[in-house]
């Protein structure tokens, strides 16, 4: 009887806990005991905190952009096209900076400009004109790819000094940090595009969960049908998140390409699927109506933690990092369905 009735204790808790918490309660755990084993098995790299940080360095971008498509994704939707975005942003600002004798503040309102019509264009197209988001984003998609090989066809360094001041710059964290090979403390860093991720996440989660728009999202996601009844203006939330998606893909742009430094039509390739990979391990289901950009930002962490373990392991050829974040997104697929039917079943 005992037994019977702990469990039904923590049954009853654990429903009480919404599906969003519990899949980013899930996401958190996961990520820890991931980086607690690559800490224990995969050398001392990982007990540098410059290590963790490069993690944040190289993803910066990718964090930027997947909170944008967490947005989507939770009204029920999807955006293929963030990574072409990112490469044109990438493009259009290093031959406005070189070619142009532009400056910095130049480039970020291009950045912006690029992001916010691609998020008009695209948000009317599917909440007014109801065409699928897949079928828009990709067509975005291929255009943002075949534009970007318009503006230039070469990929070369920026080499304004303004630009590449800001590309240089880095943030150290007092205290926290590592000794080097000569005895020498060396305080860990991270990058100015580290900072604005970081703010992304910030300001979306508080919108996401304090805001009457961040609860319009979650109920167009849940149900529209239920939404429309609630009198939410359905078509300008779904308008709405993709104007934010493709804004973000604008802003995470830029960020990858001060992380970069240059311009290429090869930019970003494959970011579009990592945002979702991510999304998805941070705990946004693709049905809508559930997820957390602060379990997009563990599952960007996640993401990148697996991959550094791969390749500290040896595996170094690419299509073992591909396999491994197929099975790790099958693994957390097949946990989030298995903890929610049981949630419900309690």
């Amino acid at each position: 009887m005992k037994s019977s009735g702990s469990n039904g204790g923590i049954g009853s808790r654990i429903k009480g806990i919404s599906d969003t918490n519990l899949l980013l309660t899930i996401t958190i755990v996961v990520f820890f005991l991931m980086y607690l084993f690559a800490m224990i098995f995969q050398g001392k790299g990982f007990l540098k905190p410059q290590t963790f940080c490069n993690i944040l360095n190289n993803n910066a971008a990718l964090l930027t952009s997947a909170c944008g498509m967490t947005i989507v994704m939770i009204t029920g939707g999807i955006d293929i096209s963030i990574g072409g975005v990112a490469a044109l942003v990438s493009m259009c600002g290093a031959v406005y900076l070189d070619y142009h004798n532009g400056n910095v503040f130049g480039a970020v309102l291009i950045a912006l400009a690029i992001g916010i019509a691609y998020g008009i264009v695209q948000g009317f197209l599917v909440a007014y004109l109801e065409i699928q988001p897949f079928i828009v984003s990709l067509a975005g998609m291929f255009f943002a790819r075949g534009m970007t090989t318009i503006v230039n066809t070469k990929p070369f360094n920026v080499e304004n000094e303004a630009f590449k001041a800001l590309k240089d710059f880095r943030v150290y964290i007092p205290g926290l940090g590592s000794v080097n090979k000569k005895g020498v403390f060396v305080n860990a860093y991270v990058e100015i595009g580290v900072l604005i991720a970081l703010i992304v996440v910030l300001v979306f989660f508080i919108m996401l969960r304090y805001t009457k728009q961040g609860r319009n999202f979650y109920a167009v996601g849940g149900n529209r049908q239920s939404a429309l009844m609630l009198g939410i203006n359905v078509k300008r939330t779904v308008f709405l998140s993709h104007l934010i998606c493709s804004t973000l893909a604008g802003i995470g742009g830029f960020v990858y390409f001060m992380h970069v430094g240059s311009g290429s039509a090869s930019h970003a390739s494959g970011m579009e699927m990592n945002a979702i990979a991510a999304s998805i391990i941070g705990g946004t289901m693709l049905t809508g109506g559930v997820g957390n950009v602060i379990g997009t930002l563990f599952g960007v962490l996640s993401l990148s933690t697996i991959q550094n373990i791969v390749a500290s392991a040896g595996f170094d050829e690419a299509w073992w990092t591909g396999i491994t974040v197929a099975a790790m997104l099958c693994i957390f697929l097949i946990v989030q369905s298995v903890v929610m039917a049981w949630k419900r079943k309690q």
